[in-house]
């Protein structure tokens, strides 16, 4: 049953939480208050086009490293993968397998080499050897569209979660949840830029971390630390036995479900490196060797994290009864915190789940300006800048660009989230993760590290990778011919994939490398050697 179907239903939302809601209430308005202020103080340093795009590239490697788990650790991690454990067990921590192991790549291909080539975006490092306008707006089109699919997921999990806790049951009153976390969102950018998002991102990673380890070990209290006795609970409790701690329950039904878990495990495992929120952040240090120990740095907290969300996912399926975790399992966590902390009616659980909601929607709010601020760069920077202006524009107007774009992409964000409010939000990211795998992480590679890419190929690549994983989506029952989907009455899925990876990723590397093959263009060899000296040295780099 789809979530806004649902929330009046859910047990906490009408009893501990509806005792407590002025906490609740209180919690949040002091989060959003604080960091706002933040934005502020931040927005007041802010002087120019390398302070808003990249924070005057004055964050240390530990610094960056919090930061991009901030990033990262989205309402996906916290939200959606609690709730696809809690309700298909082994198959629903495939999520946290994926999203870890994808920070591999992103070491070993794209971080110091993506530092030493750009500026401020991916269209800087495209720039570089090949046409300039061409390639930046495509670069600039691809950011756009895969932030957008990424903000889609944050807001279905502000919706999913400000509604439940505020008791809000009329359809009304969960878009206008939606249009408020919008607004929220967009002051934080236009106000504070990259040096206030940073500092937002970095207290949120810290709370984040804070919330889920009180959360894990009272998980682990709760079963004397006996990990076996937790998955026993969970299989037990689930209905489902030991097919919960197996393979299968989601993924292993049908020959085409199984499809569906390679298509998901490739763009999850390829998507964390062309992703324009990450390689933005790597912008943000002075140095290559910061970029490399802020990687490493993020790769530790959150692989700590996606450990802990065994607890959080297995702990709410052995505690709430499977029919009490609404299906998308947006709100398992905050579900499991308040049964942990005494149940629903008891101060010790609304307390406990006033502090996980807030640490959530702090979550949310973190990696939404992120989002925007990595779309607004790359429409002001490389297609107003430079394809409209032509590269005559001031820093002032660059700034301003930037954030009228914010508004924009924030507006755009918003209207689709409405739509949204009913879907899985780790399934949302995965569909992201699908759509930056296909379009840029293909056309960054080849870019860095094949002498023979032209402009054509960069070109296919980028349109070709976008157009196909959107369309595909688009005919997927993720918009249409479930009970689950987007538009549950529609029925036009004629793609039997939830996720378009398996074919859209291979497609976006074979245009990349045909339209190379096919171009009239000779690679400029003296440009490329520059590029390659350096991407891996760092000579001249920003």
């Amino acid at each position: 049953m789809i979530l806004h179907q649902q929330l009046s239903a859910v047990p906490l939302a009408a009893g501990g939480a509806g005792e407590h809601r002025p906490l609740i209430i209180t919690l949040f308005a002091v989060f959003v208050a604080a960091t706002l202020g933040l934005t502020v103080w931040a927005g007041r340093q802010t002087k120019g086009t390398e302070d808003f795009y990249a924070g005057g590239r004055q964050f240390s490697g530990f610094q960056n490293g919090l930061a991009i788990s901030g990033d990262y650790m989205s309402a996906a991690s916290f939200l959606g993968i609690a709730g696809a454990i809690a309700l298909f067990g082994y198959d629903g921590f495939l999520y946290s397998i994926g999203f870890l192991v994808a920070w591999l790549v992103a070491l070993l291909l794209v971080a110091e080499p993506l530092r030493n080539s750009g500026r401020f975006t991916m269209g800087d490092v495209l720039a570089y050897r090949m046409r300039q306008r061409p390639v930046r707006t495509a670069a600039g089109t691809s950011t756009i569209v895969v932030s957008i699919f990424y903000l889609l997921a944050q807001m279905a999990g502000a919706g999913a979660l400000v509604t439940l806790l505020l008791g809000i049951t009329s359809e009304a009153g969960k878009v206008l949840v939606v249009v408020l976390v919008g607004i929220v969102m967009i002051l934080y950018v236009t106000i504070g830029g990259m040096k206030g998002t940073t500092w937002v991102q970095m207290i949120k990673a810290v709370l984040l971390i804070a919330g889920t380890l009180l959360i894990t070990f009272l998980v682990a209290l709760k079963f004397h630390f006996n990990i076996s006795s937790l998955l026993g609970a969970a299989a037990e409790n689930s209905g489902k036995g030991a097919a919960f701690l197996e393979p299968g329950l989601k993924y292993g039904a049908t020959a085409t479900s199984k499809i569906d878990f390679i298509s998901l495990g490739l763009a999850l495992v390829l998507g964390t490196a062309g992703l324009p929120h990450i390689l933005i952040r790597f912008y943000t240090v002075p140095t290559a060797k910061a970029a490399r120990k802020s990687v490493n740095w993020a790769i530790g907290i959150i692989g700590v994290f996606y450990l802990m969300t065994i607890a959080l996912g297995f702990g709410a399926a052995a505690l709430i009864k499977p029919a009490d975790i609404e299906k998308p399992g947006n709100t398992a966590a905050p579900q499991l915190a308040e049964v942990i902390g005494g149940g629903a009616g008891s101060t010790g659980g609304a307390v406990l789940l006033a502090l996980i909601s807030a640490v959530a929607f702090a979550t949310i709010l973190a990696v939404v300006a992120g989002l925007t601020l990595a779309s607004s760069s790359s429409f002001a920077h490389d297609i107003y800048v430079n394809v409209l202006r032509k590269g005559e524009a001031t820093e002032k107007e660059e700034v301003g660009a930037a954030r009228w774009a914010t508004v924009g992409i924030g507006a755009v964000a918003i209207v689709l989230g409405v739509f949204a409010r009913g879907l899985n939000v780790a399934g949302l990211v995965a569909l992201a993760f699908a759509v930056a795998a296909s379009a840029n992480l293909p056309t960054l590679l080849y870019s860095l590290f094949w002498k023979r890419f032209t402009t054509q190929g960069a070109l296919w690549s980028i349109y070709g990778g976008l157009a196909s994983s959107v369309l595909l989506v688009l005919f997927s029952p993720v918009v249409s011919g479930k009970e689950t989907s987007m538009f549950p009455g529609a029925h036009f899925a004629v793609f039997p994939l939830e996720n378009p990876g398996l074919i859209s990723i291979p497609l976006g590397f074979l245009l990349g490398w045909l339209g190379s093959l096919l171009s009239k263009e000779e690679p400029d060899a003296e440009k490329y050697a520059e590029l390659e000296v350096r991407s891996l040295t760092g000579t001249g780099a920003h």
